[in-house]
């Protein structure tokens, strides 16, 4: 095995040629000729822009700037939003393809691309024509980075005792708080903060407001040093009486509970996006060392356990899919659907990548083959947008409440 990266690192042909090789039928007889138009739309920007640059953002922790430009410009950051904010209004399912295509390439230059979708989604669920337009487009050609604004040292996914507050002034709103754990927070021009205009209220007093980068009290920390995902940022925020335009609220005041209800339903898909994607870059990246070692005849535990993986993959992109396109006909999914798909994918990539580098042995240890990337950029995606312990929970919420009456 040689000491740089595998040719599907440097080599767009090398990595379209074997991503295409992994398509499953089962899967892609699912899905629309757009969404297949889609999904190879973005293989083929992240073959040439995103995957090459995949090995040096990990060891320089430089921030996945140019490959999330090259999907702006391929307009795939504006999949979920309406044409005429500079989207293509395409379905959940062609954005949740994208999503696993950008992971499976680079898993931190896709946490970049879908914070971008998380940042505009709530502008676009509840903010006015104007702030639509004042801030949307931005986000979707990244002229802007944006981020979401919602965890704090000491709330995380229960939202209802967020300590950042949001004091009327006659002018508008003062908001003072902490942030922390926000992607691309150091370097966010618009942010979407969820702040409570009154704690004692819990989730009836958390209220989103859109936030400019440079708007005076704002400071941020400097990035976390972190396990994976280094091309993408992570930092806190301090607000020291920050002030927002009264206009710069999303819906109402003390509605941004419901925002983020409906707002962790895309966040949700695209973690799962990317525990599927993490999933087929390490069985890829196994694939490809595996035959760079043994040839095209490949030894029969190999192969068994390989077969076991390919098989688990599958699984999670019929999932990922299958709630994706429940979610274009309804977006009121149950939350127990959500988080089935969340913590299932999740565990998924993670689980996977233990397994590409367990079937490798030592080489699974070597940062040119990459699956220890994978592993690492995978922990975290169990954690955030609800850890699935919190998916659990509501899993078995929703399984007793289905029980009732029946026992």
């Amino acid at each position: 095995m040689p000491a740089e990266p595998l040719d599907l690192d440097i080599d767009p042909d090398a990595y379209h040629r074997l991503h295409a090789s992994l398509d499953e039928p089962a899967a892609d007889a699912a899905l629309t000729p757009r969404e297949r138009e889609v999904r190879d739309r973005t293989r083929e920007v992240v073959a040439a822009e995103v995957a090459p640059r995949a090995a040096i953002l990990d060891a320089t922790h430089a921030f996945a700037h140019e490959g999330v430009q090259a999907l702006a410009r391929a307009g795939l950051c504006g999949l979920l939003f309406p044409e005429h904010l500079g989207g293509s209004g395409d379905s959940t399912v062609a954005y949740a393809v994208a999503m696993e295509e950008v992971t499976a390439g680079c898993a931190a230059t896709s946490l970049v691309f879908m914070t971008q979708t998380h940042a505009a989604y709530p502008i676009l669920l509840a903010g006015t024509d104007d702030l639509r337009q004042r801030y949307i487009p931005g986000l979707l050609d990244a002229s802007r980075y944006g981020s979401l604004a919602i965890t704090e040292p000491d709330a995380g996914s229960d939202v209802a005792s967020l300590k950042t507050t949001a004091t009327e002034t006659p002018d508008g709103w003062s908001i003072t708080g902490q942030k922390t754990f926000i992607t691309t927070g150091d370097k966010a021009d618009v942010i979407v903060c969820f702040a409570t205009v009154d704690r004692a209220l819990g989730r009836q007093g958390v209220t989103a407001f859109v936030i400019d980068g440079d708007r005076p009290g704002l400071t941020r920390g400097a990035p976390f040093t972190k396990m994976g995902m280094h091309g993408s940022s992570t930092a806190e925020l301090f607000f020291d009486r920050v002030p927002v335009p009264r206009d710069n609220v999303l819906g109402e005041v003390g509605g941004g509970w419901s925002v983020v209800m409906s707002s962790v339903v895309k966040s949700r898909i695209s973690a799962a996006a990317q525990g599927v994607g993490l999933a087929r870059a390490a069985y890829a990246r196994t694939l490809a060392a595996l035959t760079r070692l043994h040839g095209s005849r490949l030894p029969d535990e190999c192969s068994f356990e390989l077969a076991g993986l390919r098989g688990r993959i599958l699984q999670g992109r019929l999932l990922l899919h299958a709630v994706a396109r429940q979610v274009d006909a309804d977006p009121r999914v149950s939350p127990g659907q959500i988080a089935i798909m969340k913590q299932s994918c999740t565990d998924l990539g993670f689980r996977a990548a233990v397994d590409a580098a367990r079937i490798l042995g030592p080489y699974g240890d070597l940062a040119a083959v990459g699956v220890e990337r994978c592993l690492r950029d995978a922990k975290v995606t169990q954690i955030y947008d609800g850890t699935n312990e919190i998916q659990r929970l509501l899993i078995g919420r929703e399984t007793t409440r289905a029980m009732e009456g029946v026992a």
